[in-house]
C-alpha cells in the first residue's frame, strides 16, 4: 500500500513543505517526538557514525524534562523543530488552544520549523502559524512507530518511496525504539549505495 500523500493534492493544502530540491539526489532525515533518553542518544550515535545531520521535531514537554539531551542534539550539529508542547492533534483542538500549545513549546524550542503531530492541522491553525514557522510535512513516512511492522517491511517502504528531495520521517520515541534503531542504519546504507547525499532542512 502506498501511503505517500498524492503530489497533485499537496498544493491544495496550503504552504506546506513536503519535499525539497527534487532535482537533487538528496534525502532530508527528520525525527519526531523526542527527545527521550531511551532512544535519542542511540539515534545520535548512528547519525554520528555516518556523519549525517538531521532535524529533530521535538515535543516541548520532553525538552522541558530532558533539557541536557535537547542541548546535546544541538551540540552535535543537528537542527530542531517545534512539534507542539503536548503532541497535540490539531483537528481535536481549537485554533486558539493549538496555537497556545505551540507557543508554550517555543519557551523550550528555538526554531522557525514546525511539524504538526500526526500531520493533522486545520486551515485556521496553519494560517495562524505560518507567519512565524515554516511548516514541514514529509514525503516518506517510515511507519517505524508501528510495533507490528518488521524491519524488512519498513525498509521496503523506504526503498520504494524514497526519491530526490524526500523528507523522511523517523521517530526517536520509546514506541518506535526497536524499529528505528534497527532500520535506520540499513536505510542509510541503502541511500548511500543509491548515491544519495543527506541535507539539513
Amino acid at each position: 500500500m502506498n501511503i505517500r500523500f498524492p503530489d497533485l493534492l499537496r498544493p491544495f493544502l496550503g504552504k506546506l513543505v513536503w519535499r525539497k530540491n527534487p532535482s537533487s539526489k538528496v534525502i532530508y532525515l527528520t525525527f519526531d517526538d523526542g527527545p527521550v533518553p531511551e532512544v535519542t542518544p542511540q539515534v545520535l550515535d548512528i547519525l554520528d557514525k555516518y556523519s549525517i545531520k538531521a532535524t529533530f521535531f521535538s515535543v516541548g514537554e520532553n525538552v522541558q524534562q530532558y533539557p541536557e539531551l535537547y542541548s546535546e542534539v544541538l551540540r552535535r550539529g543537528h537542527k530542531t523543530g517545534n512539534h507542539t508542547f503536548n503532541h497535540l492533534k490539531g483537528s481535536d483542538f481549537s485554533t486558539e488552544e493549538y496555537v497556545e500549545n505551540v507557543q508554550k513549546a517555543t519557551e523550550y524550542i528555538d526554531s522557525n520549523l514546525f511539524r504538526p503531530p500526526y500531520g493533522r492541522i486545520t486551515y485556521r491553525q496553519k494560517k495562524a502559524l505560518r507567519s512565524r514557522f515554516e511548516i514541514i510535512m514529509w514525503d516518506v513516512l517510515t511507519r517505524d512507530y508501528n510495533r507490528n511492522l518488521s524491519t524488512e517491511y519498513i525498509l521496503n517502504i523506504i526503498q520504494r518511496d524514497s526519491r530526490n528531495g524526500s523528507i523522511v520521517v523517523f521517530h526517536d520515541s520509546i514506541k518506535a525504539k526497536n524499529n528505528v534503531l534497527s532500520v535506520l542504519p540499513l536505510a542509510v546504507e541503502y541511500w548511500k549505495a543509491e548515491g544519495y547525499n543527506f541535507g539539513l532542512l
